[in-house]
């Protein structure tokens, strides 16, 4: 499994001639490309071997290599022209395609000694499973970003532009084909496309459109202001296809040369056309997949091409989320790994190639991903199947961060799951491990509660009464990850497995069975005797073994004395349970911020964007003066003389302020706050007054760490 480009076919001309077969076969579904393969093979093997076409024209049957097209080979009179063990050993290129009958017939015809799949998209849409018509065994992987690592592709520069607004109305999905072919619209393109140019003295490019009749006109359209072009469509014979390519492939002295092909989607995947220097995107991103077959397009190196543009017009797409997924290769759906790839897209990706968004297609983007729900039943089912039949076998919860696959608390999250393992129970029809509803309800405070990760110390306390510890504090306290552990933090982790840290009478319900350890934190009787049960001992390490690695991976970089790490993002709850207070308190309780004598913490919680309906009563204006400056308001009601507002200002005895502020409260999937530090009041506070007519207090301060770029860019937005 290799991305576009990275030289598939010679990888298994040297797997070839390795196996020295006497027969061999070659199975591709179009023409154009045997005779690029026949050419791969020769460079290997040396231009005397013996080849052969088997396709409509051509029947070379008795050549050692024989390169055939599955239309042809498929057919029963051409299939019986061979012995089932007649070749020694067959390569099919597209393997994806293996799900369609053809190449279905031909797979469970022939029985070489040694077979061989390559796709570049291993991932089908259908759910069909190749992995399996191989054993599951996956020979070499190479993604799009390990593949610019090894300088396999040709460096691309990717710029994601805004597709213009004409008369106010914005390009989607819907909009009327006039409009796709506007004049202005076409004067638009054609100044991005001379502005960024391409690689060369001649572009060689592609334009993938939304629509047939948009990519016949825009070609006429491009034609006479001065940009020989042609529209291909699956209506088009291959031979006007394969004559199109060639015209392409021409230097523009040539009378008759192409400097663009316009198309739908016939170019996505089967064709190869090097000298591609300039990809133009003027249609919405249905799939990652297809985004990536079409962007690979132009990722073969070529003589005099240094790089391929990427030229992506962006409207006000439902799927622009995909963009980021596509590019980075995320499957995670983790929104936040989405939004920092679209601020630091150059960053991630490897070598000299770069990702730039303008502010519009940067913000339309960011709105998909926050409108976008990750954690849908559809998505679930699409990701665990993909990754099962990769495996051949259930995925363990390992497993999805191991092979790149969706960040399984996507299905822990989903209300219709108490656990993975509930997940499995109903999904699996073949899973016939079984726990008790007991262990079942403890597994699921795990899962649900403690697997995010975020607090590295109650999983911990669970392993070691796993493990078998005699003295639980001390080897708390010694832990070999080198994490302090107060005594604080000790009555804390009590009240959490004792499950008396949430104190609403439903939550205890839920989970009645959740109680870990005594008032000693000694390890409870019940738990010791359900852990006797092997699966469920098994099940409840693998969750506790997800959380650590989470935690080490993602939280293991504590700021100051706190048990919070800098830019990551929190609950009310999480934020209560990590600052040790005695019991949870409810947002409504909280209202924007709220003070702990215990520990003498106040964290202070803010939705940046407010909405335009929102009472006047709590219609704050806090806003960011700078990355290290804050102007924030008081709860309404307060003066200068409130306790609170005194408490906040007062520099003798200072109180522990913490930030934490989401862009939001549309995000529906997502309740939480990044952590943005700890901060200090500084000038004169002022009294002012809400719409509603009553005082509230204005208090500047002071980040003690400035706002990450990525992040503040995020949070204010078009502000």
């Amino acid at each position: 499994m290799t991305r576009e480009g990275t030289g598939k076919t010679y990888l298994s001309a040297f797997d070839a001639k390795n196996f020295k077969p006497k027969k061999f076969l070659f199975v591709v579904h179009r023409e154009q490309i045997l005779k690029q393969a026949e050419k791969s093979y020769k460079d290997v093997f040396g231009s005397k071997i013996n080849t052969g076409f088997y396709t409509g024209l051509r029947k070379d049957k008795n050549a050692d290599f024989l390169f055939a097209t599955v239309q042809t080979l498929s057919k029963d009179e051409n299939l019986e022209q061979f012995d089932k063990e007649y070749f020694d050993m067959i390569v099919y290129d597209e393997i994806h395609k293996s799900g369609s009958a053809t190449y279905e017939k031909i797979i469970n015809y022939f029985k070489p000694k040694f077979m061989l799949g390559m796709s570049a998209t291993p991932e089908r849409t259908d759910g069909k499973d190749i992995y399996s018509l191989f054993d599951n065994n996956i020979a070499y992987e190479i993604r799009l970003q390990e593949a610019l690592e090894e300088d396999l592709l040709c460096p691309f520069h990717y710029f994601g532009i805004t597709d213009i607004e004409i008369n106010g109305e914005t390009i989607n999905d819907k909009s009327d084909f006039n409009l796709l072919i506007d004049e202005i619209r076409v004067n638009y393109i054609l100044e991005k496309v001379k502005y960024y140019g391409h690689s060369g003295n001649k572009v060689h490019g592609l334009v993938f459109c939304s629509r047939k009749e948009e990519a016949y006109k825009l070609a006429e359209i491009f034609t006479k202001r001065g940009f020989p072009s042609i529209g291909l469509t699956g209506e088009d014979s291959q031979e006007t296809r394969e004559k199109a390519v060639k015209r392409l492939e021409k230097n523009k002295d040539d009378i008759d040369h192409l400097d663009y092909i316009f198309t739908v989607d016939i170019f996505n995947e089967g064709i190869d056309i090097p000298c591609v220097n300039q990809i133009i995107m003027i249609r919405s991103t249905k799939s990652s997949i297809i985004f990536t077959q079409q962007l690979g397009r132009g990722l073969r190196k070529f003589n005099n091409k240094d790089y391929v543009v990427i030229l992506d017009f962006i409207g006000n797409y439902d799927n622009n989320y995909l963009i980021p997924i596509a590019l980075f290769g995320d499957r995670t759906f983790n929104k936040d790994n989405l939004r920092r790839g679209i601020f630091s897209g150059s960053s991630i990706i490897p070598g000299c190639s770069t990702i730039h968004f303008d502010k519009i297609s940067k913000d339309r983007i960011l709105k998909s991903i926050d409108n976008e729900n990750f954690s849908t039943m559809r998505k679930i089912n699409t990701a665990y199947n993909d990754l099962k039949i990769m495996l051949g076998k259930i995925p363990t919860l390992e497993d999805f961060y191991k092979f790149g696959s969706i960040d399984v608390m996507r299905i822990i999250e989903h209300n219709s799951f108490a656990s993975y393992y509930d997940y499995l129970v109903k999904k699996e029809k073949n899973y016939k491990i079984r726990i008790s509803n007991v262990s079942a309800n403890m597994l699921s405070f795990v899962d649900k509660k403690l697997m995010y990760g975020k607090s590295f110390t109650e999983l911990y306390l669970l392993k070691l009464i796993i493990e078998g510890s005699t003295n639980l504090i001390n080897d708390l306290k010694n832990n070999k990850f080198n994490k302090e552990i107060s005594d604080v933090e000790i009555q804390s982790i009590k009240l959490v497995l004792q499950n008396r840290f949430i104190t609403s009478k439903n939550y205890k319900n839920k989970f009645k069975h959740a109680i870990f350890v005594d008032d000693n934190l000694n390890p409870n009787k019940l738990f010791l005797n359900e852990l006797k049960n092997k699966n469920f001992k098994e099940l409840i390490l693998s969750s506790i073994n997800e959380g650590l690695r989470r935690n080490i991976l993602e939280y293991n970089f504590p700021y100051k004395n706190t048990n919070f790490s800098l830019n990551k993002k929190y609950t009310y709850e999480d934020v209560c349970r990590l600052l040790n207070w005695d019991k949870n308190i409810v947002s409504l309780n909280i209202g924007g911020y709220k003070y702990d004598h215990k520990t003498n913490t106040l964290p202070v919680f803010i939705n940046y964007d407010k909405e335009d309906d929102i009472q006047d009563s709590i219609k704050y204006h806090d806003r960011f003066l700078s990355n290290t400056r804050l102007m924030w308001m008081s709860k309404s009601g307060r003066n200068l003389e409130s306790i609170d507002v005194r408490r906040i200002m007062d520099k003798e005895n200072p109180v522990n302020i913490f930030l934490f502020v989401r862009k939001n409260k549309d995000d529906s999937q997502s309740k939480e706050f990044y952590f943005l530090g700890s901060m200090k009041s500084i000038n004169k506070p002022f009294l002012t007054s809400m719409p509603d007519g009553k005082s509230v207090v204005e208090i500047e301060y002071k980040l003690d760490t400035p706002v990450k770029e990525d992040i503040y860019e995020y949070i204010k937005g078009e502000e």
